[in-house]
Order: C-alpha cells, then sequence, then structure tokens
C-alpha cells in the first residue's frame, strides 16, 4: 500500500459504519463510568420511590345515556334535549361530560358536602402540630383545587360507561370521595338542566307577552285595511276576478270595432276616390255597394224607365209637347230621388264609421279605466296579502312560543337524569402509586441512558487523539504503530537511545513494528527520504525519529538522520557530537559531506547535524542547494530520515515535505490536540505531501484505556523489560 496524498475532508464525514464503531469503543473504554452513573441513577430513584408516601385509589362506574329517559310525548322535548347519532357529536358529548366531572363547580359540591375544606388530614396539614399554624395553613390551602387533581376519569372502550377515579393517601377515604364525586356530577347535571330550563321559561314568558301584543295589533292593521278598502261584502279576489272580467269583454269588443273600423275606413276611402273620379256626375254612387240595396233598384229601374219614355216621345213630339214636358218632369223627380238614395247611402257609411271611431275611443276609455282599477285592486291584494302574512307569522310565533313554553313547563317537572350509577366505589387496600418495580426499571433505564449520555459527552469534551480509532476514524491517516511510555528517570541520552541499548523491551519491538510497517507503505519503490514532525512541539519527534533510525540501523540498513530544526536543533545532543559544521554549512558551500556526516555509537546510524544556526531557516530549506544537498545523500545512504520542525509552528516541515518521497507525523497519546493535528494536516495537504501515516507516541500501556488495545505489547515472553529499568519520555 502506498502512501497517500492526504485529504483534510476524510476523516470528518457522517455517521458511518467506522464512525460507529470508533462511538462504540469509546463508549466500551468508559463502560465503568457509564455502570457507575447507572447505578447511581437507580439508586436515587429506589430511594426516591420507597420515601413516596403510597396513594389508594376507588373508581365508581357510571352509565351515562346521550339523553334522559322520555316519559313524555316525543313532541315534549327538554331544553338539552339534542339527539346524537353521530360519533363525532357523541365523542364530544362524553368530553365535555369529562370535564365536567372533573369541573371545579362538582368539587366544590363534594367539599362543601364533606366539609373537607376543615379537614387536616385530607389537606395534608395534620402533622402540623401548632394550631394557629395548621388552622392558617388550612386556611391558605385549595381543597377544591387539590380534589380536582386527584379526580380521574377513565372511559370504557366503545360503551357509555365511565369509572371516575379518585385517588387519595386513604382507602377508606379514596372510596368515599369518588361516590360523592359521582353524586356530585349527577347533581350538578340536573341542576344545569333545570338552570337553563328556568332561564328558557322566563326568557319565553317575557317573549309571549310582546307576541301577544304584537299578533293582536296585526289582526287590527288587517281589519282595518279590509274596511278601507271596502272589503267587508267582496274579497280582493272577487273583485279582482270581476275587473278581469271586464277588462277581458272590453279588449273583445274593442277589437271587434277595431275590425269594423278598418272595413268602414276602407269603404269610405273607396266612395272618396269615386267623387274624386267623377266630381261632375252624382251617378258616381251607383258603383257603391249599398246602391244594390231593393229600394235603390226600384228608383234605378223606375229613373232608367223614365228615361226610355221621355226619349220615345221626344222622337214623336216636339220639346214643348205637353206628354214630353209631363214625362221630364217624372224623370226628373225619379232622378232627384235616386240621387238623394245614393246620397243617403254614403252619408250611412261616413257615419257608420263616425259612430266605430267614436265606439273604439270609448272602448279604450272603459279599458283604462279598468285597467288602474285592476293596478289599484292589485296594489291593495299585495298590501293586504303583506298584513296577512305578518299577522299569520306573528300568531304563528305565539302559538309556538305559547306551546314550547308549555312544553318546558311540563318537562321542568322531570326530575329524570340520563346518568346511572352501575358500581358505586369500594375501598381498595392495595397502593396503585408509588410503582416500586416500575420505578426501578425506569430508574435503571435512564441510569444506562445517562452513563452513556455522558460518556459520549466525555468522549466529545475529549479533543485529543488519544488511541488508533482516533487516527484512522479521526484523521483519517494510516496507523503505523504505538511509541509506548518509557517509564523511570533517566538522562536524556540514554532516553533516546533507549531501543538501542534495550533492544528487547516492549518500545524496541514496538519501534520495529513501526519500522516494518513504513517498509510495508510502499515495497515496490521503497521510500529513501523521509521527514519526522509533529504538529506542536514537546510531542517526541526527536525521540521517535533516533528511535526509527536505531531501528532501521538495526535491519542491516545504512540510515542518515537529518538534524533538519534549524531553530531548536537537538540530534547532536542526543549522540554527543559538535554541531560547528552541519547542513547549513553545506548549503553555504563550507565543508564537504564526508567531514559533516558523524557516525554514532549505533551499527548503520550515521548522522548530519544541524550546523550553525542561519537566520533564515525556511528560505535556506528551499535552496536548490539543499535540494542537491538531499539527493546527494539520499544516493549514498539506504534510508534517510529528517528531524524537522513543528508543522503548526513554521513552515519548515511543509518546504521538506515537498521534496522527499513521504512524510510521518507523530502524534503524543493524551496531548496533540484534534484541531492542532488536523491544521497540520491541511498544511501538509496544501503542499501535496504524501502522507505515510502517523505514530501515536507516550502510550501509557497499563492505562485502562489501552489494555485491551494494545495488550500485545505488554509484557509478552523475552520482550518483557523490568519495571526498575523504565525511564520516562518527553
Amino acid at each position: 500500500m502506498d502512501g497517500t496524498v492526504f485529504d483534510p475532508a476524510g476523516g470528518t464525514g457522517g455517521p458511518t459504519s467506522a464512525g460507529l464503531m470508533l462511538r462504540a469503543r469509546a463508549l466500551w473504554r468508559r463502560k465503568w463510568v457509564v455502570l457507575g452513573v447507572a447505578v447511581v441513577v437507580a439508586a436515587l430513584s429506589a430511594v426516591y420511590t420507597l420515601r413516596q408516601p403510597k396513594v389508594f385509589s376507588a373508581s365508581t362506574s357510571l352509565i351515562i345515556d346521550v339523553t334522559a329517559p322520555r316519559f313524555l310525548d316525543g313532541e315534549v322535548k327538554e331544553v338539552m334535549g339534542e339527539e346524537r347519532s353521530n360519533y363525532w357529536f357523541n365523542k364530544e358529548y362524553y368530553a365535555t361530560q369529562s370535564e365536567i366531572i372533573t369541573s371545579r363547580a362538582v368539587a366544590s359540591r363534594v367539599v362543601d358536602k364533606l366539609g373537607l375544606s376543615t379537614d387536616a388530614s385530607y389537606l395534608g396539614v395534620a402533622h402540623i402540630s401548632d394550631e394557629k399554624a395548621r388552622v392558617q395553613a388550612m386556611q391558605g390551602a385549595d381543597a377544591v383545587g387539590l380534589l380536582q387533581s386527584r379526580i380521574r376519569v377513565l372511559p370504557a372502550k366503545d360503551s357509555r360507561v365511565m369509572n371516575i377515579a379518585v385517588d387519595d393517601l386513604d382507602a377508606a377515604r379514596a372510596a368515599l370521595l369518588a361516590n360523592e364525586v359521582a353524586n356530585a356530577y349527577m347533581a350538578e347535571n340536573l341542576a344545569l338542566k333545570l338552570r337553563m330550563t328556568d332561564d328558557a321559561r322566563s326568557w319565553l314568558e317575557s317573549r309571549l307577552e310582546d307576541l301577544e301584543n304584537t299578533s293582536k295589533a296585526s289582526e287590527l292593521a288587517v281589519y282595518d285595511f279590509k274596511k278601507d278598502a271596502d272589503m267587508l261584502s267582496t274579497s280582493l279576489e272577487s273583485r279582482m276576478s270581476i275587473v278581469s272580467d271586464r277588462i277581458n269583454s272590453y279588449n273583445l269588443n274593442l277589437t271587434q270595432v277595431s275590425t269594423r273600423i278598418a272595413a268602414l275606413q276602407a269603404r269610405v276611402e273607396a266612395i272618396q276616390k269615386l267623387r274624386k273620379a267623377s266630381p261632375d256626375d252624382e251617378t258616381w254612387a251607383e258603383a257603391l255597394p249599398g246602391a244594390k240595396d231593393g229600394p235603390i233598384q226600384d228608383l234605378r229601374k223606375s229613373y232608367t224607365d223614365a228615361r226610355v219614355a221621355c226619349a220615345e216621345l221626344a222622337e214623336r213630339y216636339l220639346p214643348e209637347h205637353p206628354k214630353l214636358l209631363e214625362c221630364q218632369g217624372k224623370l226628373a223627380v225619379i232622378q232627384a230621388d235616386f240621387l238623394k238614395s245614393l246620397r243617403n247611402v254614403v252619408r250611412l257609411a261616413e257615419t257608420e264609421l263616425s259612430e266605430a271611431e267614436a265606439q273604439r275611443k270609448n272602448l279604450v276609455k272603459l279599458l283604462d279605466e279598468a285597467k288602474a282599477e285592476a293596478f289599484q285592486v292589485n296594489k291593495k291584494s299585495i298590501e293586504y296579502d303583506r298584513l296577512k302574512r305578518e299577522s299569520d307569522n306573528n300568531q304563528r310565533l305565539y302559538e309556538l312560543v305559547l306551546k314550547r313554553l308549555k312544553d318546558i313547563e311540563l318537562s321542568g317537572l322531570l326530575r329524570t337524569s340520563n346518568v346511572r350509577v352501575l358500581d358505586p366505589a369500594r375501598p381498595q387496600f392495595a397502593p396503585v402509586k408509588p410503582h416500586v418495580k416500575r420505578n426501578l426499571m425506569v430508574g435503571v433505564v435512564l441510569g444506562l441512558l445517562t452513563g452513556l449520555g455522558v460518556a459520549l459527552l466525555l468522549d466529545l469534551l475529549s479533543n485529543t487523539v488519544a488511541s488508533q480509532e482516533d487516527v484512522e476514524g479521526r484523521l483519517g491517516l494510516a496507523f503505523l504503530g504505538v511509541m509506548p511510555r518509557i517509564e523511570g528517570n533517566r538522562p536524556p541520552k540514554d532516553r533516546d537511545l533507549f531501543v538501542h541499548r534495550e533492544p528487547k523491551s516492549s518500545v524496541a519491538e514496538c519501534c520495529r513494528a513501526i519500522r516494518t510497517n513504513l517498509l510495508f507503505m510502499s515495497p515496490d519503490t521503497p521510500f529513501k527520504t523521509l521527514v519526522v514532525t509533529s504538529s506542536g512541539p514537546q510531542e517526541g519527534k526527536s525521540t521517535t525519529t533516533i528511535s526509527l533510525g536505531v531501528a532501521m540501523a538495526q535491519s542491516g540498513n545504512r540510515v542518515l538522520l537529518l538534524d533538519t530544526d534549524m531553530r531548536r536543533p537537538r540530534l547532536h545532543r542526543a549522540f554527543g557530537v559538535p554541531n560547528d559544521l552541519g547542513i547549513s554549512s553545506l548549503v553555504v558551500g563550507e565543508g564537504t559531506l564526508e567531514a559533516a556526516v558523524k557516525s554514532t555509537e549505533v551499527p548503520g546510524l550515521f548522522l548530519l547535524p544541524c550546523g550553525p544556526l542561519p537566520p533564515n531557516p525556511a528560505e535556506l530549506l528551499h535552496t536548490r542547494a539543499f535540494a542537491d544537498l538531499l539527493k546527494l545523500v539520499a544516493g549514498k545512504f539506504d534510508r534517510v530520515l529528517l528531524d524537522s520542525p513543528p508543522l503548526n509552528a513554521v513552515a519548515d516541515a511543509a518546504v521538506l515535505a515537498t521534496q522527499c518521497d513521504g512524510v510521518v507525523l507523530v502524534l503524543k497519546a493524551g496531548k496533540t490536540n484534534r484541531d492542532s493535528a488536523q491544521r497540520a494536516l491541511r498544511s501538509l495537504a496544501d503542499v501535496q505531501a504524501r502522507m505515510y501515516g502517523a505514530v501515536l507516541n507516550d502510550v501509557d500501556l497499563k492505562a485502562p484505556g489501552y489494555g485491551g488495545t494494545y495488550i500485545a505489547y505488554q509484557g509478552y515472553g523475552q520482550y518483557a523489560e523490568d519495571p526498575k529499568d523504565r525511564v520516562a519520555q518527553s
């Protein structure tokens, strides 16, 4: 497995299986905290439960019907008698009854009847020995509210049965209170019905008097209107029928007259046309239809015969002949009668037309008068109907209120109730509170939950890297191994070279395991240069670098240690070599590599000190000369380990990481802050450094948190070390 470029978001994912396992292990490490908190909470719950007073309960069962039994006709309805057959209406009704049972009005009835407001035992002040103080406490107590808090309504499922339960410290008193609450509820229910009945009766009585006066006034108004409209002998309907018949008759006659006028008008127009055609000859009237009547035809025939006779005489006699003159005289008389008859026909036609027009005018006048009378009758009918309707409505309302008042008076005499006692309460001497078993079980469960919460809180508050899970799960790094704590007091030089001088110790074994893990990180292309750094100072990076170098040298490699901490170099003191010539000297071109590299007491392990401290370490490490030096030593040695400054303090380690094959981060167990480590990793990620993993340093293998995880490193076979030889590691 190759080292990889670190992703700073890699270890901060959501609740994955690895994260859950990390939480589980953290809880297991704090299992004694969980158990301790659980025991404490369970004990407190048991003490609290056993110190609670015993509470007894008694219940009375009632049957509550929606409506009371009916003893009267179905037409007689009570004020509160609303029939309910709908499920939701019934549900609302029984919920309302539950509220009434637990109401203050019902509780007040019980308190007043039993005198509970002066009962010291009921009020819980009997333990007060001072009489004055006890009386004062009783006066300040709310007996009604106390009883309300003890009443419980328990409806039976799918039935009309409702149980009234009362809790009390005395079993007999609990039964008494339950029965009295049931009685008080029935009394309150009946009283409420009677109060509503009385209120309704009072209102109806006052309203009835007003309606009676209104009805009388309406009847008088109808009478006065009929009198003024002359409706005592003939009704408006009859008068309206007569007027309608007259209007129909007028319309019929008017139609007939109009038709006759049209005919006469045509006849007169024909006469006038004939007159215009023969103004000088009266014989034009012979063309009139009336001129063909019998008398006129006789005159015409006589006139024709006379003209023929005169014509014959005129041919036989002279004009002055007496016979001719006599004949002409007769002809003139006959002609005058004939023309007079024709003129009478014309005058008759004109007279008939005038008469018909006068008749139509009179009919129109009569029709208008009839219509006006009809409108007047309609108006009176509307007013009469309004007055009659108002009178009838007032009368019906009066009769309705009167009937309802009689119903209420009759139903008010009944004392029926829709509530019946099914089973009265009896004393139950088994306490219902406290629930010892349930409370103990709840205490244990709450204790465990509280313990888990405390353990999780401690784990969340702990912001240090303390285990392999923290390295892998929270930081997202490969875990290379642990460096156990070196116990005891030893000089710094012995502490740094502990792996060399105690090769069979657990520290040396752990260091060799880290070496093996590093080599297996990239078996095909093993690293040549490796930066060992930390997030902050005093985390053991220098000691870890020396220990890794010793372990690698013991495996037969030529290993070179580079002290690149040019601010606080320490490797030359650990091996006891001078620091006058080193990296800073070689970078600026002073001295040779052979003279600068120092051998150590560890076979195969060499040291290139820092050299004189430069004023600009970061710039010096960033030069081409340092890169060439690094390539040079990589070619001469199998492994090159660079001891660099802390990442969060200066940028030297980030500069070195870009020039080496990989980086190893040293974390001090229980001391290195996770946020500080993540900042260091982000700085490495910014320069695309290749991370090989992390080493957990200064691990106390005997601590409870590590005993199960790193048990393989504790006292195993010949690698067990004498406790007297353990020294402290800084």
